[in-house]
């Protein structure tokens, strides 16, 4: 939503991992918010604890808002909810709305469709979202492996 929890989160796991074992996967990620409430804004200090734990280091990462030119530039449009979903689609240019898909899409084995907001909670909200994203990323990775 504001791009400084979850979706900054997902961008640092999923280059992690894709640095870490899918080294030849040929891959470009960025996040980005369904709204510009912190642009400029670097990811909530404790989403960076979170990631530093884990050894991610995300602080040099920036707010943005996402972009109609983004469904050009990027096959995939991840989400975190419905309600950014709804966002993005309303977003979408036309012929680009079946690029958008909630991230826990790509982590069936979950109950959950969605990723919690975790800004009015503590640090064990964010290291559900680590644990989310990396699940995600996983499966997104083996996802765009097999499709090569």
């Amino acid at each position: 939503m504001g791009n400084i929890c979850r979706s900054p989160t997902a961008e640092a796991v999923f280059r992690s991992l894709a640095q870490r074992s899918w080294p030849a996967l040929a891959v470009e990620a960025d996040s980005a918010g369904t709204h510009g409430y912190h642009v400029g804004r670097p990811p909530d200090v404790r989403a960076q604890r979170v990631a530093r734990a884990h050894g991610i280091d995300m602080s040099a990462q920036r707010a943005r808002a996402l972009q109609a030119e983004d469904f050009d530039r990027f096959d995939h449009i991840l989400v975190m909810d419905q309600q950014n979903h709804s966002a993005a689609l309303a977003l979408a240019p036309p012929g680009r709305r079946d690029r958008v898909r909630l991230l826990l899409d790509y982590a069936p084995q979950l109950a959950l469709r969605e990723v919690p907001d975790p800004y009015y909670g503590d640090l064990t909200d964010f290291e559900r979202v680590f644990d989310l994203s990396e699940q995600a990323a996983r499966g997104l990775l083996q996802s765009l492996a097999n499709e090569r």
